[in-house]
């Protein structure tokens, strides 16, 4: 009988919920939760929620039995910074970071997945495609063949990537937008939910609307970077 994986999850929400789910039906489970929130609750029934740092290296000196633990991020969103530098945080102290596709997920075998990424139910990465550290590819999301993913991407529901795009590091794609075909996306950018987007989008740019136009500029992923 395989060896159960043993999972920590950074982030106490919904998205916990989720990858809890898909932790489980990939022959893991998910032993600790924490965040950096002093008045968070556990999301998971029974799995107990440490805060901050201070909270993890507590677990950790209270856990040498543990002889392997894996590590996954649960903050969506524009956080793409925040979820690779505590990926980072927890590799320096031994975690690994592992990528993640859900069962009901299909990622073709050639695609590159980063450390910490996320691929969830009946969302399709197609052939060629490559993604960085810590993105998010939520449910019903279609990524075509050759797309170019950067660390800290997030791809909210039923969006579609449609062929050879670059999304720079820390693009939030909202749910159900269109991203054309041979487009780039520049870092920071944000596409609004349902956005068709028929040109290049700069960095830091936030786009709605179909066609996609500009509604501000300057985005510059504020996340908290501590773990």
């Amino acid at each position: 009988m395989p060896e159960i994986r043993n999972y920590i999850l950074w982030g106490s929400s919904g998205h916990a919920m989720v990858l809890a789910e898909a932790i489980a039906r990939t022959g893991g489970q998910v032993i600790a939760l924490f965040d950096n929130n002093p008045g968070a609750r556990s999301a998971l029934p029974g799995i107990p929620l440490y805060i901050g740092e201070a909270g993890l290296d507590r677990w950790l000196a209270e856990s040498p039995e543990l002889a392997e633990i894996y590590g996954l991020v649960a903050i969506g969103g524009g956080r793409g910074r925040d979820r690779v530098a505590i990926q980072e945080a927890m590799q320096r102290r031994g975690i690994r970071i592992p990528s993640l596709v859900h069962p009901d997920a299909t990622v073709h075998e050639a695609t590159a997945l980063g450390e910490g990424s996320q691929v969830l139910a009946q969302s399709l990465v197609a052939a060629g495609s490559t993604l960085g550290r810590g993105c998010i590819i939520n449910h019903r999301v279609g990524i075509d063949h050759e797309c170019r993913l950067g660390d800290g991407v997030h791809v909210a529901p039923g969006a579609t990537l449609c062929g050879c795009i670059t999304l720079e590091d820390n693009v939030f794609v909202g749910a159900g937008a269109t991203i054309l075909p041979r487009l780039r996306v520049g870092a920071n950018a944000v596409i609004g939910a349902g956005a068709v987007v028929t040109k290049d989008v700069p960095a830091g740019s936030i786009v709605v609307g179909n066609p996609a136009h500009p509604l501000s500029t300057n985005n510059t992923d504020q996340g908290d970077p501590r773990v």
